[in-house]
């Protein structure tokens, strides 16, 4: 087995799935300060999931039409959020000047999204945060990191945010 000073030499990959939560902020800033290599040549690519932009009517339930004004600023809201939250990421990691960084933001199901990035930029790790969802939240809205944890194929590490 190696070391994990060779391990950094060889430079890894490290998959770190972010949103606008407090819990992948938590996870991001975990792995910073016990995964990353201090020595270098690992690389983070943070991951974001865009939640794909609702198909709308033209006209809605309540009888108001979805003028593509409208339709343009929920774009435009959505990227917001997006952009909020890698340059968030971003900035906790320019603490760390050397880790290296990329970003990938793709629009879909998180779940979906975040195993699909980890397979494709070759993950030697994926690192998430945990919402904390009791058994009903999990039942009915699924868990993202349960999920994940099942379904890549690289290992899974899950960081609990602890109770204040």
């Amino acid at each position: 087995m190696a070391s994990p000073a060779a391990a950094g030499a060889a430079g890894r990959r490290i998959v770190v799935a972010v949103d606008e939560g407090e819990e992948s902020a938590h996870a991001l800033a975990w792995c910073l300060a016990n995964v990353v290599s201090p020595a270098g040549g690992d690389t983070l690519v943070l991951v974001h999931a865009r939640r794909p932009r609702p198909v709308y009517a033209a006209m809605d339930s309540a009888g108001y039409i979805m003028t593509s004004d409208v339709l343009a600023s929920v774009e435009r809201h959505a990227s917001a959020v997006s952009a909020a939250a890698v340059d968030k990421a971003r900035r906790l990691c320019a603490e760390h000047p050397h880790v290296a960084v990329e970003t990938l933001v793709e629009s879909g199901d998180p779940r979906d999204v975040i195993c699909d990035a980890a397979d494709k930029v070759g993950a030697d790790l994926l690192v998430m945060g945990s919402h904390g969802y009791g058994f009903f939240q999990r039942a009915f809205l699924g868990s993202v990191s349960n999920h994940c944890a099942q379904n890549c194929k690289c290992p899974v590490l899950i960081v609990k945010r602890p109770k204040e």
